[in-house]
């Protein structure tokens, strides 16, 4: 989820760095009990999107008397593997962002030490795929889905798609353009989509039929919203072509939130039928420099205060019941009863081999 302009800005930053969140001071450490040198920082390594209000992670400081360092690593996809690189002796303490399906690989590699953080049972156990291992902890939820250009399809007195069927037929021909799985987080959410819709025998076929349908494939999500998609703020600067994209359930919102003047809906709709569901989760580095400071902020991030900042902070779903949603998200963002899921164990063993046949199926 990410972008170089103001329609997305919340949803993913653009710059990859260090950003230090503080309300009381730098690094200076104090005594432990112990009689050594107990860390004030708490370094959380995460993908580019992670975004917080000021003063939501000062609040952190507040409680714990530690403060935030964030260590920007890229997308999803390049941050779990750097945080592989560096097992055993991290960058940080805490890493945030790693989903559902890159989930397996940062387990089998040991990149985290159990902790049952407080809170948890705030959170519902669908949401808790480690079980009772406690190696991650659930922070948030979203969806993969295709959006559509409202006013593309008004114009052309055509009913947007709704399904992944859909998007096959004919009347959609050179509309959908779609991310790599092989590099974008939302590319491989859709393919895993189309593998739980279609099942291992069928979802080949189903990408033969979009690619002689003419699905158009980038590397991205900022080039397939920003400058492809016909209905985002940047693919009208672009003039855009595809009004059809692979983004989010949220994506709505984000279009009302950035537009000036806002309008009275999102000019953006969502193929509810072409959903798949990400869970984001924290977990504790093995190695850490900090270990009770990476606690505290764990049991932080699944904390009332830092998970109803979240959906205009970073455009997703908190996972504690008790989560307000703001009203943006309530009036223009999109509910999804049913979305498409893979099992976990099922991501692990396929999802190399998915990866591969698409590439082969559909860039060459």
């Amino acid at each position: 989820m990410s972008t170089t302009t103001r329609i997305a800005a919340g949803v993913l930053a653009a710059a990859i760095g260090v950003t230090t969140l503080t309300a009381c001071g730098g690094d200076a450490g104090e005594k432990s009990e112990g009689g050594g040198t107990a860390s004030k920082t708490v370094t959380l390594v995460s993908h580019d999107s992670f975004n917080a209000s000021p003063a939501v992670l000062k609040e952190f400081t507040r409680q714990t008397g530690y403060t935030v360092k964030v260590l920007k690593s890229g997308d999803a996809g390049e941050a779990v593997n750097k945080a592989i690189l560096t097992k055993g002796a991290p960058q940080g303490d805490v890493f945030f962002g790693v989903d559902n399906t890159l989930l397996s690989r940062a387990l089998d590699n040991g990149l985290f030490e159990p902790y049952e953080a407080k809170g948890l049972d705030r959170v519902p156990d669908a949401l808790r795929l480690d079980g009772d291992k406690h190696r991650v902890t659930p922070v948030d939820s979203g969806d993969v889905c295709v959006n559509y250009d409202k006013k593309y399809f008004a114009d052309k007195k055509l009913a947007p798609p709704q399904t992944f069927d859909d998007l096959a037929e004919p009347r959609y021909k050179d509309l959908l353009v779609v991310e790599n799985p092989e590099r974008s987080s939302p590319g491989l959410g859709f393919l895993l989509g189309t593998a739980a819709r279609y099942g291992d025998d069928g979802w080949q076929d189903y990408w033969k039929k979009l690619k002689a349908n003419g699905v158009k494939v980038v590397d991205s999500w900022e080039l397939a919203y920003n400058q492809e998609f016909s209905g985002s703020a940047g693919g009208k600067e672009a003039k855009a072509d595809r009004p059809l994209v692979v983004s989010y359930a949220s994506s709505p919102p984000v279009e009302v939130l950035y537009a000036e003047p806002k309008p009275a809906e999102a000019p953006t709709g969502v193929s509810t039928g072409t959903c798949f569901r990400q869970i984001e989760f924290a977990g504790l580095l093995t190695g850490a420099r900090n270990p009770d400071g990476g606690k505290a902020l764990i049991d932080f991030l699944i904390g009332k205060k830092f998970q109803e900042d979240m959906p205009l902070q970073m455009f997703v779903n908190p996972v504690i019941k008790d989560a307000a949603l703001p009203e943006l998200f309530t009036r223009h963002g999109v509910a999804v009863d049913k979305p498409h899921t893979v099992a976990p164990a099922k991501i692990a063993e396929k999802r190399d081999q998915w990866i591969r046949s698409w590439a082969s199926l559909v860039l060459k």
